[in-house]
């Protein structure tokens, strides 16, 4: 009899969007029937009322919760069934879906008919009934309103509390303010929200009393379902050791003391397909648990052991049988995320009793060797022993993964600002060292770095860290970290940074800093956690900010970190019991061109395909050679297209191949590009925001960057200017060039500050950059404005210029674009190369330098490196912002006159 009543419930939902049960699932019966009150929280709070009926759920909606007061009826109105399984669901709905909005399990138990059956007291509109739960005991009643009761459209009831030894009259809403955490996990509705755990422990599908499979709900799983989030939620898959076959492990005598763990390798992006399973990646301390006879020991990567450092963890292990997990110790911030410095500071308090340990791997288990089983077969083992053996506290939790959808989980967990994701085979072993078989790719520039010394202008003081990292065999200088301390950071670790101090620089090699005032040198045996915008081509540090010391990795490992295309990895065939290799990747030297298939990290496919061939006395340039330059000019590119959707023209073949234009985030766009959403388009449009995504780009053949002329974020507001004066056949230089004056003089005259710059082609470009307004312009107003600027110069020369794209008119006249300057339309970005002959790119110029015998074909790919130092053309541009609503003004008054 269920299957008709969920009709309606499915009808309003999509089961690829919201984590809520389907109905598919079969509940086990009870001895009685069972009720539940879960706490709701959408379009306006109210309570659903759930009572256990033929299979299905009959619910009401109580708009202001149940009262304890016989004389306080309260509005329930009658909704469509749900499913039994609903009974146990907490967490949130996405905005969007019906219900959209946070759900919390605020009361359950049992109910009875009083005196009549359901279907009497339905049929009656008058259903008397019993309950015994947590909260909510003794006698009820469910009236429906009189005007309802004969056939109306309306399903209005009122739930109302019978007079008995529960009743409180004059109670109001005490119940509800008196008991604000959910029945099931503890939680607050905030908390719920926020993804924080534990889970909620089952009650509709929990196994009855005695079974083995008893115990809470995963948290991760409740993570992962609680963020609102469609992408991730679509994904998520519980790996059920109770519905398939147990897989057996090799027999041991005993389960050693210590594995080397398992490590990734870094890819540009997740690898895709149902091969694969992804995982949040934990900002926390990998740690390795052993249960041995009731006693637990947790030891680092390393080998360390530190179960002092976490004891109450410890603790709640020791009730596991024997066993060996692999996991991570996190401490959680305010919304549930991994708080990496909050760990090392309850790590360096002693206050550790707020940490979990998220496990996600079972080496062994009693007398089992489970290292050759398939990861899926060990994941579901796991997840049978935390839930349903031990770790009832919360602070063991199992970490659920997505099957399928890498992109969308690694998009999902960069927009809840996590580390990012761990991608693992499903059907590989468990191989000690590093291997293919895991990746990991991040939402941000991450590193660890040797700390050899550091920087202060008096006693107390730190103003910088100096880092190294080591390269064949010695530690050379990568650059100083500037950022990230506060007082409490200063006060934790000067004292580690003077207790190794040393009067001898630790650095080996060309480059090495030199001792100088205010440096102080410290022995290389202590690594800090850093994010940073990149490297330099020189092998330096880019933006580098501080985020904790680690203690869990030995220095001498500290090596710069590369990241692999992900083709290298999908689809790899994996032997069984295959070695992994545990030799990092070498990255190249300072100053050395490297020849091998790395740049700035990231390793390039085929990056000796030319791009473009030789011509105009350049030689050919390389997929390699466009990776070089974006890395030498990213810090140059960046200020202009960052915080904007950027549209590529890629040329996978070259300039001589086919070319196409991309604008929107595609399967297969490298994790480094950011993914941003505009309103009137669903897809997402790609948006280069860090120094990688521009040498990503290199590796897809993208040999033109064309951002929007936006502010920075905020996609609806003009930012800038562009005139774009394209000349027709026949017509000379020097008339470009006296036109881009001429456009300049025009600005000037209505308040804009004017810059040019060439397009890498025959013409050029005159910018003005526009200061944020509290009213700010709509793009009609800012085309508005450049079109009749355009009109006006060309009403004043129709010999020289026309405001007409059609080519045929264009002959010996210069076509001034001002189309430049709407939404969604675009310009070619300062520094970016063209995909034409000869690698030339389009370069700021200095007004003295825009005149007769300038050649546009000096700024290329091969001479743009060495020229960027010395461009100063652009140096006022960012003073420079003037508000477009002034000149506009100005504008029309000069018309006017």
């Amino acid at each position: 009899m269920a299957e008709p009543k969920l009709s309606t419930y499915r009808a309003k939902r999509d089961f690829k969007v919201t984590a809520e049960p389907s109905g598919d699932h079969k509940v086990a019966p009870a001895d009685r029937l069972r009720f539940v009150i879960q706490k709701h929280d959408a379009t306006r709070l109210h309570y659903d009322f759930r009572l256990e009926h033929k299979g299905v759920m009959l619910s009401w909606a109580v708009t202001r919760g149940p009262s304890l007061d016989p004389a306080d009826r309260r509005l329930a109105v009658e909704v469509e069934p749900h499913p039994l399984d609903y009974g146990d669901f907490e967490g949130c709905i996405p905005k969007g879906q019906y219900g959209g909005g946070t759900v919390m399990l605020w009361d359950r138990g049992y109910w009875a008919p009083e005196g009549m059956t359901v279907e009497e007291g339905l049929k009656a509109g008058d259903l008397k009934f019993t309950l015994d739960g947590e909260r909510l005991q003794g006698s009820w009643v469910l009236v429906r309103m009189k005007n309802d009761r004969e056939g109306g459209k309306r399903t209005n009831w009122l739930l109302i509390k019978h007079r008995d030894d529960h009743a409180v009259p004059g109670d109001a809403d005490a119940l509800l303010k008196d008991n604000a955490a959910s029945i099931a996990s503890g939680r607050t509705m905030e908390e719920i929200a926020a993804g924080k755990a534990p889970g909620p422990k089952p009650f509709i599908t929990a196994a009855p009393k005695g079974s083995k499979t008893r115990g809470r709900a995963a948290a991760a799983a409740v993570w992962n379902s609680n963020r609102t989030d469609p992408e991730a939620s679509s994904e998520a898959v519980a790996v059920k050791a109770r519905s398939a076959k147990v897989a057996k492990g090799s027999t041991v005598k005993a389960i050693p003391a210590f594995v080397a763990p398992q490590l990734c390798c870094s890819v540009d992006r997740p690898p895709s397909g149902e091969a694969w399973a992804h995982e949040i990646k934990f900002d926390g301390y990998r740690m390795q648990l052993r249960v041995e006879g009731g006693k637990a020991t947790l030891k680092t990567r390393k080998g360390l052991d530190w179960t002092h450092r976490f004891e109450e963890i410890a603790a709640e292990a020791a009730a596991l049988p024997d066993c060996m997990i692999d996991g991570e110790a996190v401490a959680l911030d305010g919304e549930g995320a991994p708080d990496f410095p909050a760990l090392q500071a309850a790590l360096s308090s002693g206050k550790t009793g707020g940490l979990v340990f998220y496990v996600f791997d079972l080496l062994f288990l009693r007398s089992e060797d489970l290292r050759a089983l398939p990861l899926r077969d060990r994941k579901a083992r796991l997840e049978a022993l935390v839930d349903g053996e031990g770790a009832d506290a919360g602070r063991l939790r199992f970490v659920e993964h997505f099957k399928t959808g890498g992109e969308a989980v690694l998009s999902s967990a960069c927009r809840m600002h996590l580390e990012g994701i761990i991608s693992k085979r499903l059907d590989a072993p468990y191989v000690s060292g590093r291997s293919d078989n895991w990746t990991k790719a991040k939402c941000r520039g991450g590193q660890e770095v040797v700390v050899a010394g550091w920087t202060s202008e008096g006693e107390g003081q730190l103003r910088s860290l100096i880092a190294g990292v080591h390269r064949d065999g010695r530690l050379v200088h990568v650059g100083r970290i500037g950022t990230g301390y506060s007082r409490s950071t200063v006060d934790q670790i000067l004292p580690r940074l003077k207790a190794v101090e040393t009067g001898k620089s630790p650095f080996e090699g060309p480059g090495a800093p030199q001792t100088a005032a205010g440096v102080h040198w410290v022995k290389p045996v202590l690594v800090a956690e850093i994010e940073s915008g990149g490297w330099t081509g020189t092998g330096n540090l880019r933006q580098a900010s501080f985020k904790a010391l680690r203690e869990d990795k030995p220095a001498e490992e500290v090596v710069q970190e590369t990241v692999a295309p992900v083709e290298t990895v999908e689809g790899k065939p994996q032997p069984r019991n295959s070695k992994a290799s545990k030799a990092e990747p070498k990255p190249r030297a300072p100053g050395k061109k490297p020849t091998g298939n790395v740049v700035g990290g990231i390793a390039l496919s085929n990056p000796d395909k030319v791009l473009w061939p030789p011509a105009d006395g350049e030689p050919a340039h390389t997929k390699r050679d466009l990776a070089l330059y974006y890395e030498a000019m990213a810090e140059a590119i960046m200020p202009h297209i960052r915080g904007r959707p950027c549209s590529i023209i890629r040329c996978p073949d070259g300039v001589g191949g086919q070319g196409f234009f991309q604008r929107h985030v595609g399967q297969g766009t490298s994790a480094l590009v950011t993914s941003v959403t505009v309103w009137g388009d669903r897809k997402p449009y790609l948006q280069l925001d860090r120094p990688e995504a521009l040498i990503a780009m290199a590796q897809t053949g993208a040999l033109e960057l064309h951002p929007w002329n936006c502010l920075p974020d905020q996609p609806e507001v003009p930012g800038r200017l562009v005139f774009d004066l394209d000349p027709g056949p026949e017509v000379p230089f020097e008339a470009v060039v006296a036109g881009a004056h001429e456009v300049r003089a025009r600005l000037e005259a209505v308040g804009l500050e004017a810059f040019c710059k060439t397009t890498g082609g025959k013409g050029l470009h005159v910018v003005a950059k526009l200061a944020p307004e509290k009213a700010p312009p709509t793009w009609p107003e800012a085309k508005g404005f450049a079109r009749d600027l355009s009109t006006a110069m060309a009403a004043d020369r129709p010999d020289l210029y026309l405001v007409n794209m059609a080519k045929a008119k264009r002959a010996g006249r210069i076509f001034l674009d001002y189309l430049r300057n709407d939404r969604m339309a675009t310009a070619v970005a300062p520094y970016s190369p063209r995909a034409r002959s000869g690698a030339p790119v389009s370069w700021p110029l200095a007004w003295k330098d825009v005149k007769p015998g300038l050649d546009p074909k000096a700024f290329n790919l091969r001479t743009g490196p060495d020229l960027v130092g010395k461009n100063k053309a652009w140096a006022d541009y960012d003073a420079s912002a003037r508000p477009l609503r002034a000149a506009i003004a100005k504008l029309g008054k000069k018309a006017a006159a």
